[in-house]
């Protein structure tokens, strides 16, 4: 068992000694190593309250989630944590989403995969102090030694007398929190590493209103937005006459989103169309109808560069070399101008859209003195914040109710929608819910960047690789990690950067920068291999001995030993070396948001078409929490990067997206699919790391080295489609 300080100062844990349920309430702030708190009794809105852990006197325990959820599962994984040191039946566990408090929480934010990371230690320390107390209560009662008592889902016991949480809930609340508590040793784990259900499983498939498009709201207006067709244009001027007069339509208006002089926030700057057109009625379709009627003029707001040719004008920037290099090791040019074998390609990548399957949608009710909002947003903070601003209300008097999100991918880290409800919501004096179409949200911008990257290996004679050269540049910013793998496994090594600026807007998307440079890194690396003659995986496993044993610099962000673990282990589960007559195979491997996944994609040929017949996932994200949602995950991201690295594209003509829907952006379909995705953990007992984004990265490289061997052509540009045998 693990001995852990309970708090940094007396006051980092709250009790509470008279509750009107008579049920013990233990506060915590699971994202801020339990902050202090102070509560008088219990609300009867659960989403006021801070991260709060609740037994009723029934024995109910009631824990309250903070972090919005997308479909990563933290709102069933993380009440398990403290379930767990708890000690209680999972069975009677409920958990209830709670709303945004500045004041009580810090990071309510989903993104980076760091919910469980983060939470992990104040999780358990959480359940475990509140064993503690209910020990504590009940020896008192009992009048025998602490040491004395166990605890067993949800009961106290000592010799034949047993009582249950909520028979000593109301005494537990009164008695001193503890200077430190033991935590559980993971060999004892019941909860956590077993598998659990989504504990809104059945109200998703039932249709129950837990998403943000489902909110509902007396005398609620629907409204929707028209933008500029093209980056780099705003409104010149509309004439609604025609949509005014159409049946349901309360109000067509111009406005801007965030004036000028306001405060922006972090995930503010990107919006590219801040002046926009409302259109205010009754219905869904009706409002539709109008939108469709509108006459809007628009202009060209200044020179663009959205213009550009992106992939020619990123090609200039790679010709270039960096004034300051991200990072350099040894003697560059000197390895590669005594190199036996020099091997350079060049990869590239397209803008993608996030297509989340709900889209961009909010609900806003604004009054004089203050503003409800509701509904899917990953950063409540930031759109709280800006709200306040643009409303000109004291930040205590603006809430954010978070819902369930229909996908998010750093899509709804962007909460612009959610002030344009706000902005409409005031002007037109009602509660409004704002509603994107498909169209709308594809065209919006906030893409994932477009990317180019050039590598450069040098080999010896002996085949050894002593020169690694990669030079990246994307639009907003390079997509290369200059210390992570290879770096610190070559004497000779050289990082650069290249920044492409453009109107066209970028953002997040799932597994940032890493969803490019992972494919073209092991792409390259495959290549590499084959020009020394070495198998894929023992060449980079000899990388990795290097890196472990003689590493080159200080700075490299990733454990080797943990890095060549995920390939042995991928290595043999998919009885790498073994050939089957027909299947063709590519192994790639990458570490990002702190955890490590080596794939192994098995192509097949199917009337003259590539088609993914399986993929083995070798993952090493330390702790398993969930393992039911953890496999998901790691199936969901699989198949993710598989289909944008063979379909996805957003492409412009003079700024303006090509592609505004689903008939012509291309997504992986369900035949497409891998039939199999098979999964295995390390177990090395090692504290939870990110697991939402990791497992998409390695799969585009591993479909493209694949592909390579069912093909013989290496592929170098995103999407594949087309380039390896007919892909349609």
């Amino acid at each position: 068992m693990t001995l852990i300080k309970t708090k940094y100062d007396r006051r980092s844990f709250i009790k509470v000694s008279s509750l009107s349920t008579g049920g013990m309430l233990l506060g915590f702030s699971w994202l801020a190593s339990c902050k202090p708190d102070q509560v008088a009794s219990v609300p009867k809105e659960w989403f006021d309250i801070n991260g709060f852990l609740k037994i009723a006197d029934n024995g109910l325990v009631t824990i309250m989630s903070p972090n919005p959820e997308i479909g990563q599962n933290v709102k069933t994984s993380m009440p398990m944590i403290v379930a767990e040191e708890l000690d209680v039946n999972w069975k009677q566990v409920k958990v209830e989403q709670a709303g945004l408090d500045t004041k009580k929480y810090t990071r309510q934010l989903a993104g980076g995969s760091q919910s469980i990371r983060q939470g992990w230690e104040s999780l358990r320390m959480a359940g475990a102090t509140a064993r503690r107390m209910l020990v504590e209560a009940a020896a008192q009662k009992w009048n025998v030694p602490v040491a004395e008592i166990t605890t067993q889902d949800g009961f106290v016991k000592h010799g034949d007398k047993k009582l249950g949480y909520g028979e000593l809930a109301s005494a537990a609340a009164t008695v001193q929190v503890p200077e430190e508590v033991q935590l559980k040793d993971p060999k004892d784990f019941k909860i956590i590493g077993t598998s659990r259900k989504n504990v809104d499983g059945k109200q998703i498939v039932t249709g129950k209103p837990l998403f943000g498009i489902d909110t509902r709201s007396k005398g609620m207006l629907i409204a929707m937005i028209e933008h500029p067709p093209a980056f780099g244009m705003t409104l010149k001027s509309f004439d609604a006459a025609d949509a005014k007069s159409m049946p349901g339509i309360i109000d067509v208006f111009s406005f801007t989103t965030i004036p000028e002089g306001k405060e922006m926030q972090r995930f503010d700057t990107n919006n590219a169309f801040n002046d926009l057109v409302a259109i205010v009625g009754n219905s869904t379709w009706q409002v539709m109808k109008a939108k469709k009627a509108l006459k809007v003029e628009w202009e060209q707001s200044s020179k663009t560069e959205s213009t550009q040719d992106h992939q020619n004008a990123l090609a200039n920037l790679l010709t270039m070399a960096s004034d300051e290099p991200a990072r350099k090791d040894g003697d560059i040019k000197g390895s590669f101008k005594s190199a036996a074998k020099v091997i350079e390609r060049t990869y590239s990548a397209p803008f993608l859209a996030h297509n989340t399957m709900e889209p961009m949608n909010f609900f806003a009710d604004v009054k004089e003195d203050q503003a409800k909002l509701i509904g899917p947003v990953q950063t409540p903070e930031y759109m709280s914040k800006t709200v306040a601003q643009v409303l000109e209300l004291p930040e205590d008097k603006v809430s954010v109710m978070m819902t369930r999100m229909g996908g998010g991918f750093g899509r709804r880290l962007y909460g612009h929608f959610g002030i344009e409800a706000a902005v409409i919501s005031k002007k037109v004096k009602a509660p409004v819910k704002l509603i994107y179409t498909r169209e709308d949200d594809m065209t919006q911008g906030t893409y994932r960047p477009a990317y180019k990257v050039t590598y450069r290996a040098a080999l010896d004679k002996e085949n050894n690789m002593v020169g690694f050269h990669v030079r990246g540049a994307g639009v907003h910013g390079s997509p290369v990690f200059a210390n992570r793998f290879p770096a610190g496994s070559v004497d000779n090594y050289l990082a650069e950067n290249h920044t492409l600026e453009s109107n066209v807007t970028t953002g997040a998307w799932r597994a940032p920068r890493s969803n490019f440079i992972a494919g073209a890194e092991q792409s390259f690396l495959d290549e590499v291999a084959e020009a020394a003659g070495k198998d894929p995986i023992e060449f980079r496993l000899e990388l990795f001995d290097r890196a472990i044993n003689e590493p080159v610099g200080e700075n490299n962000d990733y454990e080797p030993e943990r890095y060549a673990g995920v390939l042995k282990l991928v290595k043999e589960k998919s009885n790498w070396g073994q050939k089957s007559p027909g299947v063709y195979r590519g192994v790639s491997a990458y570490f990002c948001h702190n955890s490590y996944v080596a794939q192994v994609v098995d192509v097949v040929v199917e009337n003259d078409q590539p088609k993914v017949q399986k993929v083995y996932c070798a993952v090493d994200c330390g702790i398993v929490v969930n393992p039911v949602a953890a496999i998901n995950m790691i199936e969901g991201g699989t198949i993710d990067g598989i289909g944008h690295a063979m379909y996805g594209a957003m492409t412009f003509k003079e700024g303006k997206p090509d592609q505004n829907n689903f008939n012509n952006y291309r997504l992986i379909r369900h035949q497409e699919a891998p039939a199999a995705v098979e999964v295995h953990f390390v177990e090395n007992g090692v504290d939870p790391t990110g697991l939402g984004e990791p497992p998409l990265p390695p799969a585009m490289g591993a479909l493209a080295n694949a592909l390579y061997q069912a093909t013989g052509k290496r592929l170098y540009d995103q999407p594949f489609v087309g380039q390896a045998l007919d892909l349609g």
